[in-house]
């Protein structure tokens, strides 16, 4: 599964991870991606969407329709 939120477009970022000696190893830092199933009573159907902690913030505070009318819109398969 790629490690990219459909709702905020959030990818991994890249660095280094740095030890006592300061000796730089590179690292990735992923999103906090979840597998979320919500009910879209427009679509009238379940809809899995891969989310990050802060898309699923968004679509609390939005509401699932106006998101998902958005992702349509961009034209995102669900």
């Amino acid at each position: 599964m790629a490690a990219v939120c459909q709702v905020t477009g959030a990818v991994p970022g890249f660095g280094h991870s740095i030890s006592h000696s300061h000796r730089r190893n590179k690292r990735r830092f992923d999103p906090n991606i979840q597998k979320k199933r919500y009910f879209v009573p427009s679509l009238r159907r379940n809809v899995t969407l891969t989310l990050s902690a802060k898309g699923i913030k968004t679509i609390d505070a939005r509401g699932i329709d106006a998101v998902v009318a958005e992702l349509l819109a961009k034209g995102v398969k669900l």
